[in-house]
Protein backbone atom coordinates (compact mmCIF):
# COMPACT_ATOMS: atom_id res chain seq x y z
CA UNK A 1 0.00 0.00 0.00
CA UNK A 2 0.86 3.17 -0.93
CA UNK A 3 0.51 6.46 0.51
CA UNK A 4 -1.44 7.20 -3.09
CA UNK A 5 -3.50 4.45 -2.41
CA UNK A 6 -4.19 5.86 1.30
CA UNK A 7 -4.67 9.46 -0.40
CA UNK A 8 -7.47 7.67 -2.59
CA UNK A 9 -9.02 5.83 0.22
CA UNK A 10 -9.12 9.05 2.22
CA UNK A 11 -10.85 10.76 -0.83
CA UNK A 12 -13.27 8.30 -1.66
CA UNK A 13 -14.33 8.41 2.36
CA UNK A 14 -14.80 12.19 2.58
CA UNK A 15 -16.67 12.09 -0.78
CA UNK A 16 -18.94 9.06 0.14
CA UNK A 17 -19.59 11.17 3.55
CA UNK A 18 -20.38 14.58 1.57
CA UNK A 19 -22.83 12.79 -0.44
CA UNK A 20 -24.77 10.89 2.03
CA UNK A 21 -24.36 13.30 4.88
CA UNK A 22 -24.51 16.73 3.43
CA UNK A 23 -26.71 16.40 0.12
CA UNK A 24 -28.82 13.12 -0.28
CA UNK A 25 -30.04 12.88 3.49
CA UNK A 26 -30.53 16.74 3.90
CA UNK A 27 -32.72 17.40 1.05
CA UNK A 28 -34.79 13.73 1.96
CA UNK A 29 -35.44 15.04 5.57
CA UNK A 30 -36.50 18.38 3.56
CA UNK A 31 -39.00 16.80 0.95
CA UNK A 32 -40.14 14.29 4.35
CA UNK A 33 -41.16 17.45 6.22
CA UNK A 34 -42.62 19.17 3.57
CA UNK A 35 -45.16 16.40 3.32
CA UNK A 36 -48.57 16.04 5.12
CA UNK A 37 -49.10 12.69 6.98
CA UNK A 38 -50.78 10.88 4.55
CA UNK A 39 -48.74 11.67 1.69
CA UNK A 40 -45.48 10.17 3.69
CA UNK A 41 -47.53 6.90 3.37
CA UNK A 42 -49.34 7.54 0.12
CA UNK A 43 -48.76 4.67 -2.33
CA UNK A 44 -49.39 5.11 -6.49
CA UNK A 45 -50.59 1.63 -6.64
CA UNK A 46 -49.89 -1.78 -4.84
CA UNK A 47 -46.25 -2.63 -7.09
CA UNK A 48 -44.98 0.89 -5.60
CA UNK A 49 -43.68 1.81 -2.11
CA UNK A 50 -44.48 4.79 0.36
CA UNK A 51 -42.19 7.73 1.06
CA UNK A 52 -42.55 6.45 4.70
CA UNK A 53 -41.59 2.79 3.27
CA UNK A 54 -38.48 4.10 1.59
CA UNK A 55 -37.47 5.90 4.84
CA UNK A 56 -37.49 2.83 6.71
CA UNK A 57 -35.69 0.93 4.18
CA UNK A 58 -33.07 3.37 4.02
CA UNK A 59 -32.98 3.34 7.52
CA UNK A 60 -32.37 -0.51 7.74
CA UNK A 61 -30.26 -0.41 5.12
CA UNK A 62 -27.56 2.41 6.39
CA UNK A 63 -27.31 0.23 9.53
CA UNK A 64 -26.90 -3.25 8.20
CA UNK A 65 -23.93 -2.33 5.44
CA UNK A 66 -22.53 0.34 7.18
CA UNK A 67 -23.16 0.63 11.36
CA UNK A 68 -23.93 -2.82 12.10
CA UNK A 69 -20.93 -4.11 9.57
CA UNK A 70 -18.28 -2.37 10.51
CA UNK A 71 -19.08 -2.11 14.47
CA UNK A 72 -19.59 -5.91 14.45
CA UNK A 73 -22.30 -5.68 15.49
CA UNK A 74 -25.19 -8.35 14.88
CA UNK A 75 -27.76 -7.82 11.87
CA UNK A 76 -31.11 -7.25 12.94
CA UNK A 77 -32.74 -6.03 10.18
CA UNK A 78 -36.07 -7.42 9.55
CA UNK A 79 -35.70 -6.29 5.39
CA UNK A 80 -39.41 -7.27 4.57
CA UNK A 81 -40.96 -4.86 7.50
CA UNK A 82 -39.99 -1.96 5.95
CA UNK A 83 -42.00 -2.37 3.35
CA UNK A 84 -44.99 -3.46 4.98
CA UNK A 85 -44.69 -1.70 8.17
CA UNK A 86 -47.27 -3.02 10.64
CA UNK A 87 -48.03 0.33 12.29
CA UNK A 88 -47.10 3.77 10.19
CA UNK A 89 -45.44 5.97 11.96
CA UNK A 90 -45.36 9.69 11.93
CA UNK A 91 -43.00 11.24 9.75
CA UNK A 92 -41.34 12.94 12.75
CA UNK A 93 -40.73 9.49 13.92
CA UNK A 94 -39.25 8.00 10.95
CA UNK A 95 -36.56 11.14 10.59
CA UNK A 96 -35.64 11.13 14.12
CA UNK A 97 -34.70 7.33 13.73
CA UNK A 98 -32.78 7.66 10.40
CA UNK A 99 -31.78 10.80 11.70
CA UNK A 100 -30.04 8.44 14.40
CA UNK A 101 -28.78 6.20 12.05
CA UNK A 102 -27.22 8.90 9.49
CA UNK A 103 -25.17 10.21 12.80
CA UNK A 104 -23.60 6.62 13.59
CA UNK A 105 -23.11 6.24 9.82
CA UNK A 106 -21.49 9.50 9.60
CA UNK A 107 -18.93 8.17 12.82
CA UNK A 108 -18.23 4.90 11.06
CA UNK A 109 -17.01 6.58 8.05
CA UNK A 110 -15.12 9.28 9.28
CA UNK A 111 -12.97 6.70 11.45
CA UNK A 112 -12.55 3.86 8.33
CA UNK A 113 -9.23 3.46 7.14
CA UNK A 114 -7.48 2.06 3.91
CA UNK A 115 -7.52 -1.29 5.50
CA UNK A 116 -11.36 -1.44 6.52
CA UNK A 117 -12.09 -0.69 2.84
CA UNK A 118 -10.33 -3.90 2.17
CA UNK A 119 -11.44 -5.84 4.08
CA UNK A 120 -14.23 -9.10 4.09
CA UNK A 121 -17.60 -9.12 4.87
CA UNK A 122 -20.73 -11.06 4.53
CA UNK A 123 -23.96 -8.28 4.11
CA UNK A 124 -26.98 -9.70 3.32
CA UNK A 125 -24.94 -13.29 1.91
CA UNK A 126 -22.80 -11.21 -0.07
CA UNK A 127 -19.29 -11.17 0.27
CA UNK A 128 -18.10 -7.90 -0.55
CA UNK A 129 -15.09 -5.38 0.81
CA UNK A 130 -15.57 -2.80 2.82
CA UNK A 131 -14.94 -0.65 -0.25
CA UNK A 132 -17.88 -2.30 -1.63
CA UNK A 133 -20.43 -1.33 1.26
CA UNK A 134 -19.69 1.93 1.37
CA UNK A 135 -20.46 2.44 -2.20
CA UNK A 136 -23.32 0.16 -1.93
CA UNK A 137 -24.94 2.81 0.56
CA UNK A 138 -24.17 6.12 -0.76
CA UNK A 139 -25.32 4.50 -3.81
CA UNK A 140 -28.56 2.68 -3.11
CA UNK A 141 -29.20 6.14 -0.76
CA UNK A 142 -29.18 8.11 -3.77
CA UNK A 143 -31.50 5.63 -5.91
CA UNK A 144 -34.26 6.15 -2.92
CA UNK A 145 -33.71 9.78 -2.60
CA UNK A 146 -34.59 10.43 -6.00
CA UNK A 147 -37.78 8.57 -5.52
CA UNK A 148 -38.65 10.47 -2.33
CA UNK A 149 -37.95 13.48 -4.13
CA UNK A 150 -39.76 12.58 -7.64
CA UNK A 151 -42.22 11.85 -5.52
CA UNK A 152 -42.23 14.85 -3.58
CA UNK A 153 -42.30 17.05 -6.34
CA UNK A 154 -45.44 15.09 -7.85
CA UNK A 155 -47.57 15.76 -4.59
CA UNK A 156 -46.17 19.30 -4.13
CA UNK A 157 -46.96 20.33 -7.96
CA UNK A 158 -43.90 22.32 -7.49
CA UNK A 159 -39.64 22.31 -7.89
CA UNK A 160 -38.01 21.40 -4.50
CA UNK A 161 -35.18 24.75 -4.99
CA UNK A 162 -32.45 22.32 -4.53
CA UNK A 163 -30.14 23.21 -7.28
CA UNK A 164 -31.69 27.07 -7.22
CA UNK A 165 -27.88 28.34 -6.83
CA UNK A 166 -27.15 27.18 -11.02
CA UNK A 167 -27.57 29.89 -13.36
CA UNK A 168 -29.36 29.27 -17.15
CA UNK A 169 -26.27 27.75 -18.14
CA UNK A 170 -26.53 24.40 -15.30
CA UNK A 171 -23.07 26.13 -14.00
CA UNK A 172 -22.86 27.46 -10.49
CA UNK A 173 -23.02 31.29 -9.83
CA UNK A 174 -19.17 32.27 -10.39
CA UNK A 175 -17.24 32.46 -6.90
CA UNK A 176 -19.16 29.60 -5.72
CA UNK A 177 -17.15 26.32 -4.00
CA UNK A 178 -19.27 23.58 -5.40
CA UNK A 179 -18.68 20.12 -4.69
CA UNK A 180 -19.98 17.72 -6.74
Amino acid sequence: MTDNDSEISTLFLDFSRRKLLEQYWPRLRACVESLRPEQVWWRPNAASNSIGNLVLHLNGNVRQWLVASFNKLEDKRDRPSEFDAPELPPASDLLDRLGRTMQEASQVLARLTQADLLAPFEIQGYKVRGLDAVYQVVEHFGLHYGQIAYITKTLAGADLGFYKDLTKTGRAASGQLQRP
